[in-house]
Formats: structure tokens, sequence, C-alpha cells
């Protein structure tokens, strides 16, 4: 991330920041966000109105460019909002609520919440079965934390048994397809029918699927209707075989730790889905597939639409895949 970035003019000023977000929202022109009418709005003008507020000619009602988003009625000038959306989008591990509040000159819990709205923007909408004919998705799942609250604590008391750890962890199931684009998944359990369905319903049938030998995927491989499924042992040494392989989901899984143990330290259970979904964000628009910084912010601020998050909202729970 370049520090010159920041010095950008819709970066520095809360009017240039409007005019940047109106046209990346509104390429053709305002639209309502309460009727969605594409009629040129009245343009409302004058010292008793504010800046950029536009009145519908058919509904009738005022509106402006961040109604209908995760910046709505917030005090926060426009200008710091899309200087947060640009920090988290050129942060290749994520950056802290701490490092935000130092950086942006906001409170620490002004930031907390402004990076919650920002990853909200960020969660995308699942177009479709991942992979199909020719392609290779690699499944795995990874813990994290836990469940229950402190380990520290529980180790104190006395109360942990020795295995639990993994029992206590949340967990996070994770599909990448190879070249292409990761889906992460926070999930109440990892047993066999568990992955089988999150697996099965998230990936095209012609698609060649891997995973390790864990014996969780044992339901899959006796039920699989996928053109091909491989596995590799790692219990045995082995982690390439051919083609085969799951260094691509492991890499990601690396990443996505390093991240949340460097960067954030501690994320609650109630939380965690979101900040997955906004490292998934960050490697589905990743250079690689031709995405730069720039390119990733302005694809998370056409994406703020419709997704307006209260405080209170703030809360989110394992996606339930099976009760």
């Amino acid at each position: 991330m370049s520090s010159s970035s920041l010095n950008q003019p819709h970066f520095q000023d809360p009017d240039r920041a409007r005019v940047h977000l109106e046209r990346l929202r509104w390429p053709n022109g305002p639209v309502c966000p309460h009727c969605g009418s594409v009629r040129e709005p009245l343009a409302l003008v004058g010292k008793s109105y504010r800046p950029g507020l536009y009145k519908c000619r058919d509904c009738y009602d005022q509106f402006t460019v961040t109604v209908g988003t995760v910046f709505e009625r917030s005090k926060v000038p426009l200008n710091v909002w899309l200087q947060a959306v640009h920090l988290m989008c050129s942060s290749k591990k994520g950056i802290s609520a701490h490092q935000m509040h130092r950086m942006l000159g906001v409170t620490y819990k002004t930031a907390w919440f402004m990076a919650h709205r920002i990853r909200e923007a960020m969660t995308e909408q699942q177009a479709g079965p991942m992979g199909g004919e020719g392609k290779v998705v690699e499944a795995d799942e990874t813990y994290w934390g836990s469940e229950s609250g402190s380990k520290t604590a529980a180790k104190k008391s006395g109360d942990r048994k020795p295995g639990s750890a993994l029992k206590d962890s949340n967990k996070v199931v994770a599909l990448v397809e190879r070249g292409g684009k990761v889906r992460t998944f926070h999930v109440p359990s990892v047993t066999g029918q568990n992955l089988k369905l999150v697996i099965e319903s998230q990936i095209h049938p012609a698609t060649h699927l891997m995973t390790d030998s864990s014996p969780r995927y044992n339901l899959l491989k006796r039920e699989h209707g996928f053109a091909a499924y491989e596995q590799v042992n790692h219990s045995k040494g082995e982690y390439v075989r051919g083609k085969a392989h799951t260094n691509t989901v492991e890499g990601y899984f690396s990443l996505f730790k390093r991240g949340l143990i460097g960067t954030f330290h501690h994320v609650a259970p109630k939380h965690l889905q979101r900040y997955s979904e906004e490292f998934a964000f960050r490697y589905n628009n990743r250079v690689a597939l031709g995405v730069d910084d720039a390119m990733r912010s302005a694809i998370v601020l056409k994406a703020i639409s419709g997704k307006r998050l209260t405080y209170r909202r703030v809360s989110c729970t394992p996606v339930p895949v099976i009760q």
C-alpha cells in the first residue's frame, strides 16, 4: 500500500469523496433508493440543504448517495470512510480497528464499527456453484480460537479435558477453485455429513474435487457425485501426487490464520464469519486475477447498497449448515 495513495483528492475532501462515490454508484446518473426511479432528480441546492441532496421526481422523497448503504446516517466524514475502505482493501492480512483509529483520527469504537460495516459490503453474493467441467476445487477445514470463551481461563480452572481443543474450537471450511476464487463458511461442526452438505451444495458436479484423507471425508468419498474425487494422505507423508494436492486451500488458510493471529489477535465467534468474508473478498479480488488496490476499493463501493448495518446488528452466528 503506497503512503501517497491516500493523498488523492477524494480521500482529503468530503465533497470530492461524495462526487467520487456518486460516479461509482450511479454511472448513468442518480437512482432513487426509495422507489428505484432513474428519472433525473431535482438537485436541492442552497444554504438550507446539505451537499449532494436530491429529491425524487416520482416518489418525492429526498436522498443522498449514502442512503440505503453501509454509510447511511454515519457522522464520520465520507472522505474518512473512503480512506477506511482503501486501508482494508489494500492490507493483505487486514488492518486492526486499533490501527484504523490511530490512522483515521476516530475513536476505537467508531473504527471497530466502521470495519464491520465495510466487511458487510465485502460479503459477496454467491452466483451459482463453483467449478465445472475441467475445473479443480480443493476443500479443507481449519480451527480457530474457542467457542466457549477463554482457553486460558479454562486451563487455569482445570475444566479442559485432553483432546477437547479441536472440539472447543471454531470450525471454518474453505473451498478454493484453482486459479479462481474461494468460499468460506464458519460451521457449527465438521462431521462427515456437514462437510458433505457444504461441499455438494457449493460445487458443480462436473468438478474434479480434492481433499486430504481425513476420516471426515469418508462419507463423501463413498457417496460423491463429482466427475472425479482424489485425496492425498498427509498422515503417510503424501502431499502431492501428480495433480492431486490441497496446497492451494492450505495456502489460503495460512494467509487467513496469519491475519487473524498477527493483525486481529482475538476474534469473537459471533464475528468470525464476517472476518472470513473479508479475507475471501481480498483473495477473490487479488492482483493475480488482475485486480489492484484501487479496483478492489471500487468493487466495495459499488456493493454498499442494501447492506446497511446497525450497531445492534453487528453480530452473526455460525452458518447453520445442519442442526
